[in-house]
């Protein structure tokens, strides 16, 4: 008999959904990179899209639990590999795993009801690599190759092309002349992959996510002897326009008033290294807790944050006067003074999780731009983002309208835009 119909009868007996009982094993899906044993990643992931006996994919879940998953290595007794599959309510799932040994060879098993899934078992032909493991690739280029990395990437492509030459010993004394008093850097050099640094200014902890990337990216291959300047602060530092006296500083965001060249910013790269680690949010996690499904969500646009920006003052005062338009509140006050018959009592802060629970994420500046974006769109909620003359290292390649609802800067549009929505339910949705 077809596995199709001998799953579809084990499925039959404890499904709760009719949905749930088509679910073909031999159709459905297994694809990504941690399937492949040369892509080295702090955890290791791929997906499984649910299809149905017709070759119809699934739109809904079809049970947090109908895949089982079994990652270990053959001929150990102990494999020590911790697994999660992530519900993404929309048919699909994420399975990651993070390792804690390497292993000279791996097996994946995804099954239904003791059926196996796609081709399962892979089988990984090792070495199979942990993170913690100081196993460099020799060659750069492989390593790109098997990582799959573009050939270039726009943003870097602008930012890099003002400086296309660069004197070391000259930047090496004028940037901390220039910025080393009053603004908080950090001067790396990469020498035989081993990553050396020095740090200039008053509040330079923040050197510790930087360290951590570029440990993580020796661990993994052979890089290149470099040297450069990280900016440890929110605000990107170099307003000049053009001239030979621009200096080139690595900055977690960008502006059109300053040629810093930008990259991700280190709540990202933080999330990524520490998934399934000690950080709870990241790109992954937000996909698999987006609260209720779209028709069950509140329909009001909903924030939460502190009062780092005026706009933000704004916001707050706008949703006090429009509560059936917006839920808005200050969980701290830093910058300005609190004033609650203007603003109303702060609030507690809630787990970013619930964020989903409204349809309408809204996206305001903070100090610089904020970085709470990637998130907000990894999740099922609408996202309203404001203009800003701030960015992060992906935003040229979002589209307004089609990533986001635009607003204004001022937000002078924001109760239209929130009207619009709600009035145009199916075409946002």
């Amino acid at each position: 008999m077809h596995l199709c119909v001998v799953a579809s009868l084990l499925l039959i007996v404890t499904a709760r959904e009719t949905e749930s009982a088509s679910l073909c094993p031999v159709k459905t899906l297994i694809w990504g990179p941690g399937l492949n044993p040369k892509i080295v990643l702090p955890a290791r992931y791929f997906y499984v899209q649910a299809v149905d006996s017709q070759g119809h994919n699934f739109t809904s879940s079809p049970g947090e639990n109908a895949f089982q998953v079994k990652i270990f290595a053959p001929g150990e007794q102990h494999s020590r590999i911790w697994v999660q599959a992530l519900d993404r309510k929309d048919g699909s799932f994420i399975v990651r795993y993070r390792m804690y040994a390497s292993y000279q060879k791996l097996q994946i098993e995804v099954k239904v009801k003791d059926v196996h899934v796609a081709k399962s078992p892979y089988i990984l032909e090792g070495p199979v690599y942990h993170e913690s493991c100081e196993c460099p690739e020799s060659r750069p280029s492989e390593w790109l190759r098997h990582m799959k990395c573009p050939k270039s990437i726009p943003q870097i492509l602008h930012d890099l092309q003002l400086f296309q030459t660069v004197d070391l010993d000259v930047i090496a004394k004028e940037i901390p002349s220039r910025f080393g008093q009053r603004q908080s850097l950090c001067h790396y050099v990469i020498k035989n992959n081993k990553v050396y640094l020095k740090t200039y200014g008053e509040h330079v902890g923040f050197h510790i996510f930087m360290d951590a990337i570029l440990l993580s990216l020796t661990r993994k291959v052979k890089m290149p002897d470099v040297e450069f300047f990280v900016n440890l602060g929110d605000w990107p530092l170099e307003k000049r326009n053009s001239g030979k006296n621009l200096h080139p500083i690595f900055s977690w965001c960008g502006s059109n008033e300053t040629r810093d060249i930008v990259m991700p910013t280190y709540d990202l790269t933080e999330s990524v290294l520490e998934t399934m680690g000690r950080v709870s949010l990241d790109m992954m996690s937000v996909q698999a807790n987006t609260g209720p499904a779209w028709e069950d969500k509140n329909s009001t646009a909903f924030w939460r944050g502190r009062d780092s920006r005026k706009e933000r003052l704004e916001l707050v005062k706008l949703a006090r006067r429009h509560p059936h338009l917006i839920d808005a509140a200050f969980t701290n006050f830093f910058f300005f003074k609190h004033d609650e018959r203007l603003y109303g009592p702060l609030v507690k802060q809630i787990s970013f999780f619930d964020f989903f629970k409204y349809k309408y994420q809204l996206n305001i500046d903070g100090t610089v731009a904020a970085y709470r974006l990637p998130y907000l769109l990894a999740g099922d909620s609408v996202v309203l983002k404001q203009d800003s003359i701030f960015y992060e290292h992906f935003y040229n390649d979002l589209r307004p309208w089609t990533h986001y609802i635009p607003l204004k800067s001022d937000l002078s549009d924001l109760l239209e835009k929130i009207q619009w929505a709600k009035e145009n339910d199916e075409e946002v949705f």
